[in-house]
Parts: C-alpha cells; sequence; structure tokens
C-alpha cells in the first residue's frame, strides 16, 4: 500500500468558552502531527496493513515526523526540504467538533516526482492520494504522474477529493478530469455535489461512477452510500460515537475502506470498515490514532 499526499503540524484550538473578539478567549490548545495524506497512512498502520508513506515536510520537525508514523507501523519516506518549514494548519473546533482550518502549506508545495523512489511501489496493490496534492499547482503534476506511474504498474488507485473549498477554486470539470479512471473516489456529501451539481448523495454518486468505477459519498452522521459502475448500490448508517473532533473522519474512513480493500472483504465490508474506523477518528483530538 503506498500513500502520497501532505504533511503537516497542526495546532488545534478548541475555546472554552464564548469566542470574545479583539480579547482574550480561554480555549484548549494542542499540537499534533497532520496532513490528510499521513493521517490516512497512520490509520492504515495502526490496522496492520503494509504501507508506505511518500510526502515533504521543513527541516524544523521532519524527524519527528518520521518518528510518529514508523510507531504506526508506516514506512514513511519524507523528503526533507531544506528551504521551507514544515506545512502548518490551525484548526479552530465548535462545540459539535466541526472544524474551521486556516492553512500554510509550505514544504508540501516542494514535493517533486524526484521524491518517489522507485523502491516505494515494490509489491504496491493500492495507491491512494488526497485533493490537496492535486489542487495545489506546484504539486498537481506528481499526482498526474504518479497516477500514471500506478496504472503503468497495474496499481489501483483511491482518490479523496479532502476539500470543497478548494474543490469549487478549481472547478468541477477539472477535478473530475484529473480523477477520471481512478478505481474509488471518496468524496463527502458538499464535495460530491461540488463535483456533480447535485444534492441527492445517492444520485451524485452514480453519476460520478461514469468516470470512477466506485464512489464512496459519507453523509457524516448520516453514514454513506456507495455506488459502482456495474450498477451495485449501497447504504450504510454511521457507527454511534462521542465526537470530540472531527478533523480525520474522512481519513479514517479512507484507511478503513482500503484496509478492507486489500485484505479482500467484498464491497459491503469496505463501508463498515471504513465508517468504523470513521468513528474511532472522531473520538480524538487531531487526525491520528492515539
Amino acid at each position: 500500500m503506498l500513500v502520497l499526499g501532505d504533511v503537516v503540524d497542526d495546532l488545534l484550538v478548541r475555546p472554552l468558552t464564548a469566542v470574545t473578539p479583539a480579547s482574550d478567549t480561554r480555549a484548549e490548545i494542542r499540537h499534533r502531527p497532520g496532513g490528510s495524506g499521513a493521517n490516512v497512512a497512520a490509520w492504515l498502520g495502526a490496522l496492520g496493513v503494509d504501507v508506505t508513506f511518500v510526502g515533504r515536510a521543513g527541516h524544523n520537525s521532519a524527524g519527528e515526523h518520521v518518528s510518529t508514523l514508523q510507531r504506526h507501523g508506516v514506512d514513511p519516506r519524507i523528503a526533507v526540504d531544506r528551504e521551507r518549514m514544515t506545512a502548518s494548519i490551525v484548526l479552530v473546533l465548535d462545540e459539535q467538533g466541526e472544524r474551521t482550518m486556516y492553512v500554510d502549506r509550505s514544504a508540501n508545495t516542494g514535493l517533486t516526482m524526484r521524491d518517489i523512489p522507485d523502491d516505494v511501489w515494490r509489491d504496491v496493490a493500492v495507491l491512494h492520494l488526497t485533493g490537496y496534492t492535486f489542487f495545489d499547482p506546484a504539486t498537481r503534476p506528481v499526482a498526474l504522474g504518479v497516477i500514471a506511474a500506478a496504472r503503468r504498474r497495474h496499481v489501483a488507485v483511491s482518490v479523496d477529493p479532502s476539500s470543497a473549498a478548494y474543490l469549487r477554486e478549481a472547478g468541477a470539470d477539472a477535478f473530475r478530469d484529473w480523477v477520471a479512471g481512478v478505481d474509488v473516489l471518496l468524496p463527502n456529501s458538499v464535495e460530491a455535489t461540488v463535483l456533480t451539481g447535485l444534492s441527492d448523495a445517492d444520485a451524485a454518486a452514480e453519476q460520478l461512477t461514469a468516470s470512477c468505477a466506485t464512489v464512496a459519498v459519507k453523509l457524516g452522521g448520516g453514514g454513506a452510500v456507495v455506488r459502482t459502475s456495474d450498477g451495485q448500490q449501497l447504504q450504510a448508517a454511521a457507527v454511534l460515537a462521542d465526537v470530540r473532533d472531527s478533523t480525520g473522519a474522512g481519513d479514517g474512513f479512507a484507511a478503513g475502506w482500503i484496509a478492507a480493500w486489500v485484505r479482500g472483504d467484498d464491497l459491503a465490508g469496505r463501508l463498515a470498515a471504513g465508517l468504523e474506523v470513521s468513528a474511532r477518528a472522531v473520538t480524538v483530538l487531531g487526525g491520528r490514532p492515539h
């Protein structure tokens, strides 16, 4: 299993009282390792999947990111950027655990095909990418290049669009062109609507199967719906969880789905695994298993 994507230093901020503009607000503030791609890899490693992660981090914390991923059983191939700092995100959490994010991509923008050694492809069955690598013009050639490399090697590809805001900015038609032909697309309901113009998740998933073999639309507390290009349709309710932080819920779903996929589970098993890991992810502060 190969994951390519972002490495981030997360700063999570949870206000403990009503926010006081232009003054002080008591808050819980925590530093956590993050990045959607790195989070998926961490969950996969924790689930016992043999996984390699490729990304780029700044000299200030690359070593720390290598160590934290190794603790989850990941083989991290993190290129060290000597000129840029590691990407950082400030995540402000509301009372429901939903987050607003302020993003500085920094070292992530420097990722190139040279950062992907040939040996990472050994015995790989699935490549996973997140939308952030596509949305950044500096790294879009890497996303497209690695998909082409996967196809040459007959490696399956899954993609999580990851950001409705960036998806709107890039344009639905452009993104659909970039991911045309991937084996699995994992949007949430808002992203599916942006991609299709359809508010009904099942209808959106069905439309997206015109260019992607399998589409699983995440519905948050509503579970998920799956459509395939050969006409299969599944829907399942969310696993009940005490939501502390929604950061990494989609990453957990992707990891659960992929873990079940590589061990040979059927579509229902993949959906159930995705929902179970997503439920685990929202109970912890940050986007990775503790």
